[in-house]
């Protein structure tokens, strides 16, 4: 069974209950496979990421395997603004920043006849975008599986900057590690590189986005600007290290 999520923000929870874990948002019109159905829950994998989670019934509208593979096939067009709206005959919806509106170029698929008028991104962009993009982001509160300005964790801070100029990292902050190729020093980086901390166990917990001058933006409290050196983060702040740095990796 294939489904779209038809709601601004759904939350993707770790087991079948409205109390359990955040383990991420489903975005309008972002697509996803039913993996399990029950009679108030469903078990998803997102399509992007291979994302995988329980959300309600009520919170999606089921699609053909037809309209789900013309959905695969076509190129992704994403909301740009921070907030916006569809508009319908009977519908105003309102949406937010990297909302996904590929479906609503399909009348088979938008049977409502959903528009919009706003700001529109697609394709792919150059790295120096990236950091325009984070900024948007720029003082989001920090929201353990969030995935918008209004709520971001660091892992969906850097997958959702980079998804809306054209590449596509996996969720979580250890599964995007493991892509894209090691840096030696940060000497060596580029803006738009990824840096990854690790705790004292040596698992990767957080990461953030490099920019220019040995500067970081990356999601700690909320979306913010720190300094980044050989041991890891200085929070601009307090002038305490925060997290301490395991690797850094060029992605694109």
């Amino acid at each position: 069974m294939f489904a779209l999520c038809n709601l601004a923000i759904v939350p993707l929870r770790f087991e079948p209950s409205d109390k359990s874990e955040l383990v991420s948002q489903v975005l309008f019109g972002e697509t996803f496979i039913i993996l399990e159905k029950q009679e108030k829950w469903s078990k998803i994998r997102l399509t992007t990421d291979l994302y995988e989670g329980w959300i309600d019934n009520k919170q999606f509208t089921p699609i053909t395997q037809e309209q789900y593979t013309i959905l695969q096939n076509t190129a992704k067009m994403y909301c740009a603004d921070l907030i916006d709206y569809i508009t319908g005959a009977n519908a105003l919806l309102p949406i937010v920043l990297g909302s996904d509106l590929t479906f609503l170029s399909f009348t088979d698929i938008n049977n409502q006849e959903l528009t919009f008028d706003g700001t529109l991104i697609s394709g792919t962009n150059e790295k120096t975008n990236l950091l325009k993009t984070a900024f948007l982001y720029l003082n989001a509160p920090y929201l353990w599986g969030g995935k918008t300005p209004f709520g971001i964790d660091c892992s969906g801070f850097t997958q959702m900057v980079y998804r809306l100029n054209g590449y596509y990292i996996p969720r979580d902050a250890s599964q995007q590690a493991k892509i894209g190729e090691p840096l030696s020093f940060i000497e060596e980086s580029e803006v738009g590189d990824l840096a990854f901390f690790d705790n004292e166990d040596g698992h990767i917990i957080h990461v953030g986005i490099i920019m220019e001058n040995n500067y970081i933006i990356h999601a700690h409290g909320k979306v913010r600007i720190d300094r980044l050196d050989h041991l890891g983060i200085l929070n601009i702040d307090t002038g305490r290290h925060t997290h301490k740095l395991r690797v850094i990796k060029k992605i694109i």
